[in-house]
């Protein structure tokens, strides 16, 4: 990245990023070890949310990787990775949950969701675009194109801006279900449910938090 009036920061949210990654992959792994109550895959939860929701057209695909799990609003399929799809745990029950939340927002036609979803694709365009638009105004002293690079970055800010009601919105609609149908079962698989989304809730303050300093670094660069 840029150096810039906020690199300093940059360099502290990243690796605050790292740490929160860390503890995403630890909280995972010794809840994706502990056998939900009701003996259900994530599959199964998965299956069952989506029923009782209505969505019976909505189709479960594995996917290969690890925390690789998504709600794909085009397709209409929930993929769930090979550490969620096929294994009983609490973990994996939270996963689905909240992949299935995303597909109830989905049929509600959220918003944010719809928002997101249209920035996705030419965002990811403009973001490979940015880094040399900056360099390029930078060096051939184009200010216009320099501009339009901040402008970029302004857009991916936006982008976490409107993912984090996105995501917190589908882990409070996956606990309320795994709560009313009684799938939680013990307190201890209430918390080792709260305590998988909460970690995943953090990465996505993480990558909003470098966005945002990001943005106000190249801000800062363009203002100069």
């Amino acid at each position: 990245m840029f150096l810039g009036p906020y690199t300093i920061p940059i360099i502290i949210v990243f690796v605050a990023s790292l740490l929160i990654q860390g503890y995403l992959s630890r909280t995972y792994k010794k809840w994706g070890q502990v056998r939900n109550a009701r003996g259900l895959t994530g599959a199964d939860v998965a299956r069952m949310m989506l029923d009782d929701g209505g969505l019976h057209d909505v189709k479960i695909i594995a996917v290969p990787g690890n925390l690789t799990d998504h709600y794909d609003p085009g397709k209409k399929t929930v993929n769930l990775s090979e550490s969620v799809f096929g294994v009983a745990s609490v973990g994996a029950m939270a996963v689905a949950a909240h992949e299935v939340g995303h597909a109830m927002q989905d049929k509600v036609r959220m918003p944010a969701l719809v928002l997101r979803g249209k920035m996705a694709v030419p965002l990811s365009l403009g973001m490979n675009l940015a880094p040399w638009l900056l360099l390029a105004g930078i060096f051939l002293k184009l200010s216009g194109l320099l501009w339009l690079g901040v402008i970029l970055f302004g857009a991916a800010l936006i982008f976490h801006v409107v993912t984090l009601p996105v995501e917190f919105d589908a882990s409070r609609r996956a606990l309320v279900y795994l709560d009313s149908r009684g799938l939680n079962g013990t307190v201890e698989g209430q918390d080792g449910a709260k305590n998988v989304l909460t970690a995943a809730a953090l990465t996505y303050v993480a990558g909003f938090a470098m966005a945002l300093v990001q943005f106000l670094n190249i801000l800062g660069i363009a203002r100069r």
